[in-house]
């Protein structure tokens, strides 16, 4: 009865997912990797950071994060706009301190101005921040700093700094956020409240000392990738300077990450050092920016509307452009959509996003041939791209030809960077119609796992282990996934347990 009162106590306070946010940025915002990391590959910066969890307690709880994310909020599936952000992120990554560390950069539709540096390497950013950001250094520069926090695993080496935090505490922490965040968000913002009592003030200041080195190393992040450095500082002023226009409602990311005049005037100096002459912009950011803001308006008839008075005050600005056509195609004017995606294509044939909005709006016009074609002859200039795999398997199943869909996802799933929740839906839906039905239950038990119902997963494969068809070597793979969500459920099951056994006082 007590654990009933104790869970009913904590689901009455904060529910909201951007606190969700904030409390696991603040209490592990560094961590190893989903991936295959040894302990001999993570990064040594003098300290002892790394005794304080294991990299296997850093990958689980960076996959528990993730599904407590997609379980509590909306993400953006949208295949440019992700594809588009990993590709920045792994640029990044490559010219930061530790390039060969696994990251995993996600999108999260949430209008406020916020990034977030989750367990083992997961980043998020914001819709609100990628269409406040006014190019793409600004971009970068977020992205640079939030990789800067995970690569000096900050929030590791505050706990090992922090003498009254001792090693089970912070373990029993992590576990009540990350528990708490799977069942509710509240809960695990109130343990990880309670348990830094005593410790505000300490942490605080070291927080502060982790802002500037993150600003530091982003920055230098920023110089070698080729992007101007400049990007970082720029975006923190403005933010700074309209902090007066907010009143009480301040960007999440002046909350989380605290600027001060000092802090900017110093990334200044930095980037000053660097020097200009790095690139800013690409028409890249652009697309993905008008396109996210006309596919998360409310009306698409609003969008024309705008895009067609921004069309006649800068009219030879592509990004309007394009932005115009889709917002056309979007309030039911396909026509007007089609032609003006033809016109764009005319002067730059073999841009992918060009090619891939215009074969959707070639499906949706009944010209499923047409569609079909771009969508092959796309995929021949561009092998492997992941947005126009996902729209062409899509299309696949529509025309009915769910057998060439099958054969299309499995070929992208041996990518690692597209094994995400829609590819596996995908997967399902085309193996029910074409393929063997112990194959639709493995997909479907990949949907369920990332969608965080690790016993629904379980059901899933048990149900297909006992299905006819497989080869032995099929079998083995599935049984050995099946044991790995076992393992993983009696894990989350001790987590659990740690969870409701801590003091009352303390929840």
């Amino acid at each position: 009865m007590q654990d009933t009162n104790r869970d009913s106590r904590c689901v009455r306070k904060c529910r909201s997912v951007p606190a969700l946010f904030v409390a696991l940025s603040l209490a592990l915002a560094a961590g190893n990797s989903h991936g295959q990391v040894s302990g001999s590959q993570l990064p040594d910066f003098g300290d002892s950071s790394g005794s304080l969890i294991s990299p296997a307690q850093e990958r689980e709880f960076g996959a528990m994060f993730m599904r407590s994310i997609r379980a509590q909020t909306t993400l953006i599936n949208d295949p440019h706009t992700v594809g588009y952000i990993r590709q920045l992120g792994d640029r990044l990554v490559t010219y930061s301190d530790s390039p060969g560390y696994p990251f995993t950069f996600f999108v999260v539709q949430d209008p406020s101005v916020n990034a977030f540096a989750g367990p083992g390497g997961y980043i998020g950013i914001h819709t609100g921040l990628i269409l406040t950001a006014e190019n793409e250094s600004e971009l970068a520069g977020v992205m640079a700093h939030e990789i800067a926090h995970v690569t000096q695993r900050h929030l590791l080496r505050a706990y090992e700094s922090a003498s009254q935090m001792s090693l089970p505490t912070a373990a029993a922490m992590i576990a009540a956020i990350l528990l708490g965040a799977a069942t509710d968000p509240g809960a695990g913002m109130a343990a990880a409240s309670a348990v830094q009592a005593g410790n505000i003030q300490h942490q605080l200041n070291f927080t502060r000392a982790n802002e500037k080195e993150a600003d530091r190393i982003g920055i230098q992040t920023l110089g070698r990738s080729g992007i101007d450095p400049f990007g970082m500082p720029a975006f923190f002023e403005r933010l700074y300077q309209s902090t007066r226009l907010y009143g009480n409602h301040v960007p999440e990311f002046l909350l989380t990450h605290p600027v001060t005049s000092d802090r900017i005037a110093e990334s200044v100096q930095r980037a000053e050092e660097l020097g200009r002459g790095k690139e800013r912009n690409t028409l890249e950011f652009d697309l993905i920016k008008v396109r996210l803001d006309v596919m998360l308006s409310d009306s698409p008839r609003a969008s024309v509307e705008k895009y067609q008075k921004l069309a006649k005050q800068q009219p030879h600005d592509v990004a309007i452009k394009y932005a115009l056509a889709l917002a056309s195609a979007l309030s039911g004017d396909t026509a007007s959509g089609k032609e003006r995606l033809s016109q764009l294509m005319a002067d730059d044939p073999d841009r992918i996003i060009y090619r891939t909005t215009l074969a959707n709006l070639e499906m949706e016009s009944g010209q499923t041939r047409t569609a079909l074609n771009l969508f092959r002859d796309t995929l021949s200039l561009y092998p492997g791209d992941l947005a126009t795999g996902q729209y062409y398997t899509a299309a696949l199943i529509q025309a009915g030809q769910a057998d060439q869909a099958r054969k299309q996802i499995l070929t992208m799933l041996k990518k690692s960077e597209a094994r995400t929740m829609t590819n596996y839906e995908l997967w399902a839906k085309a193996s029910s119609i074409s393929g063997p039905q112990w194959e639709t239950r493995q997909a479907t038990a990949e949907v369920y796992y990332l969608a965080g119902n690790l016993q629904l997963a379980i059901d899933q494969l048990e149900q297909a282990m006992k299905m006819d068809g497989m080869s032995e070597y099929e079998k083995a793979r599935i049984q050995a996934r099946l044991e790995e969500f076992k393992h993983e459920l009696v894990e989350r099951e001790k987590l659990l347990l740690l969870w409701h056994n801590w003091p009352a006082e303390i929840l």
